[in-house]
């Protein structure tokens, strides 16, 4: 019979402190989830059968185009997601399937060794000063647990990678992270020539100089209507490059735009075999002075099977400045956000529970 974790400390101490994760209480076989897991009303994600939305098409971009007779019509629909929703989704992006299914297998391969094989890499305790594995977000402040296990890899370069890195997952994930990261500079190079700058290769690179990959799990769910795999929130980075499963539970928030006649509302991302999601991040939406959006999204659970999604994050570095482009300041007729110290913006990032983009508050200028 399951122990029913009534005790919170029994719960936190077998999750969290001995590396159980949430894939140990599913293992257990548990018929509900403990009550630590259990969302509050508000929070809840409704699974709602329903065709692509028009203003969220799940035709995505294809980068290859840059190169042709296309490329403005390429850059004018990077531009446009980048302004309206922070979000889409990008193929022919210079990754092979073989590469994408190969991560998604390695990730299922890692969260199913033994929990005393990842426990070596608790946050506090690991044996590589590289990599992290744990479990929600900030369990140590949060009222209610997310569905989700983790492990974080920190790139400092590869010799350290091949070195550090779990040794089942250490290539390909290397391989995944260096792929997307020359793709995010592409990228870059398009958003920030679109705000009428040209930055120096070096304050460009400083940008996304910060990089980590991460492979998420997401274990099948007794009540998955009660959970969430991930809270509300946006990325605080610059851009996040997301390979996710045919599983599915991504959601987008759509703003609501009266203009448009387009109400709030939250969007199911489809899968798209060998698509890449790009997520615009804090960082963005402060230099462009809210020209851009950083997406805030969120993550369903599932009682049919184990999704994974791999994620790579591409941050400034820790001592970057970060404020508003001086042009966009001039177009908008002052600024949104004032200038931070990118390791002091991210410190209050991970001290705070996700709470929508409400971590964009200690960047913004009060003008009441």
């Amino acid at each position: 019979m399951a122990p029913s974790f009534e005790n919170g400390n029994s719960l936190f101490d077998f999750v969290v402190k001995n590396g159980n994760g949430v894939k140990g209480l599913a293992d257990l076989g548990i018929e509900k989830v403990p009550e630590r897991y259990i969302q509050p009303p508000n929070e809840r994600i409704e699974k709602v059968d329903e065709g692509p939305k028009e203003h969220l098409s799940s035709v995505p971009v294809d980068l290859s185009k840059l190169d042709g007779p296309e490329h403005d019509q390429v850059v004018n629909a990077i531009v446009s997601s980048a302004e309206t929703l922070g979000f889409f989704q990008v193929i022919n992006h210079g990754m092979s399937l073989e590469l994408l299914e190969s991560l998604k297998d390695a990730a299922h391969q890692f969260f199913a060794q033994p929990p005393e094989a990842k426990a070596v890499y608790l946050r506090g305790v690991s044996t590589s000063p590289l990599v992290t594995y744990g479990s929600s977000f900030v369990p140590e402040k949060e009222k209610v647990f997310e569905w989700k296990d983790y492990v974080k890899m920190i790139y400092t370069n590869d010799v350290d990678a091949l070195e550090h890195w779990p040794k089942d997952i250490k290539e390909v994930a290397l391989d995944y992270l260096k792929l997307s990261a020359k793709m995010v500079r592409r990228l870059l190079e398009i958003l920030i020539g679109n705000l009428g700058v040209k930055l120096e290769d070096t304050r460009l690179e400083s940008l996304m100089e910060t990089k980590n990959v991460n492979m998420n799990l997401y274990p099948i769910c007794p009540n998955p209507e009660l959970t969430i795999g991930v809270g509300r929130h946006s990325d605080a980075g610059t851009l996040t490059v997301l390979l996710q499963d045919f599983v599915g539970g991504l959601y987008i928030k759509v703003e609501e735009d009266m203009v448009a006649g387009r109400k709030e509302e939250w969007i199911e991302i489809p899968s798209i075999p060998g698509a890449l999601v790009v997520n615009l991040g804090d960082v963005l939406q402060i230099l462009s002075n809210g020209r851009y959006r950083s997406a805030e999204h969120r993550v369903r659970t599932t009682s049919k099977q184990s999704r994974v999604s791999i994620p790579v994050f591409c941050s400034p570095t820790p001592t970057a400045k970060i404020g508003p482009l001086p042009q966009q300041v001039e177009l908008h007729g002052g600024p949104l956000y004032r200038e931070v110290i990118f390791q002091d913006y991210i410190t209050n990032y991970f001290t705070n529970v996700h709470d929508g983009k409400k971590c964009l508050d200690f960047a913004k200028i009060n003008t009441t």
